[in-house]
């Protein structure tokens, strides 16, 4: 096993736990409640994130060696997805965080062993110059492993595949840059996690929002995150208590935005993968 895989594969695990820690996040799961999750708990969240250790240094492995979406990296995933599933009792916790949070550990990979240059945009070259066909191949079967194909049914939006397809925009256009601006304004990292949480919420179409809330819930998702934003996000006095209105409201709605919940996981790991964090 290259020192390397393990290393990113624990960077990877870290990234979602950190994800976890954080609160209050609208109608997500943290150590103070389940949000608006009555299946999952803290505690059951970190043995899933735990349980994709070992999956996240093949697929680092995978990805350093260049080997293809479809024989080398889905197989890992599926099997990955088992794996969880197992230690969970079958309910999804991280089904979504599987594919992308791997992608991006591949992608990372990849980048190590072509350059010596470890940046965002090498590693989104990266991706998208290995994989990037593939991934375009495959945007259309999204749902096969998630609530893609419902979505895209009931609403026309897209999901995880066709955003990874277009190297993940929402991490790189948005995620990296509202973390980067949250840090440098003296944010600590749990804080400017939270704060690049409601920038990825205000910004794309969160399919579990999609998929629980229909065009409705995902407008008001928006539209509170762009609200809380305007408002001065996470540097205002109030902020906390204002993202804790917030989480009530999400659970009365049934809403969670899961997806933008893995994309903040990608946005750290990439972050603290380049030196940023």
């Amino acid at each position: 096993m290259n020192p390397k895989d393990h290393a990113l594969a624990l960077a990877g695990v870290r990234a979602m736990r950190d994800e976890l820690l954080a609160y209050p996040k609208p109608g997500l799961v943290s150590p103070i409640d389940s949000g608006a999750h009555a299946d999952m708990d803290f505690a059951l969240m970190c043995r899933s994130a735990d349980s994709l250790l070992q999956p996240f240094t093949a697929l680092a492995a995978a990805g350093r060696a260049g080997g293809s979406f479809e024989h080398a990296l889905m197989p890992i995933g599926i099997e990955a997805e088992r794996g969880m599933l197992a230690v969970t009792g079958g309910v999804n916790t991280h089904r979504g965080a599987i594919f992308s949070v791997g992608l991006v550990v591949a992608a990372i990979a990849r980048t190590q062993a072509l350059s010596a240059e470890l940046s965002p945009a090498a590693i989104r070259a990266s991706l998208r110059d290995t994989w990037g066909a593939s991934l375009e191949a495959h945007a259309d079967r999204d749902g096969e492993t998630s609530h893609g194909a419902e979505v895209r049914r009931r609403t026309g939006r897209d999901g995880a595949r066709r955003e990874a397809a277009l190297a993940f925009p929402s991490i790189f256009e948005i995620g990296l840059p509202a973390f980067r601006a949250a840090r440098q304004a003296a944010l600590d990292a749990r804080t400017a996690g939270i704060q690049t949480l409601f920038a990825l919420m205000s910004s794309i179409d969160d399919t579990t929002v999609l998929y629980r809330g229909g065009l409705e819930g995902g407008s008001f998702v928006r539209q509170s995150a762009a609200n809380f934003l305007a408002d001065g996000g996470c540097h205002q006095p109030d902020w906390f208590e204002k993202a804790e209105a917030l989480h009530r409201a999400f659970i009365a709605r049934n809403l969670s935005a899961g997806g933008c919940a893995d994309l903040l996981a990608c946005t750290l790991l990439v972050s603290r993968c380049c030196g940023d964090a």
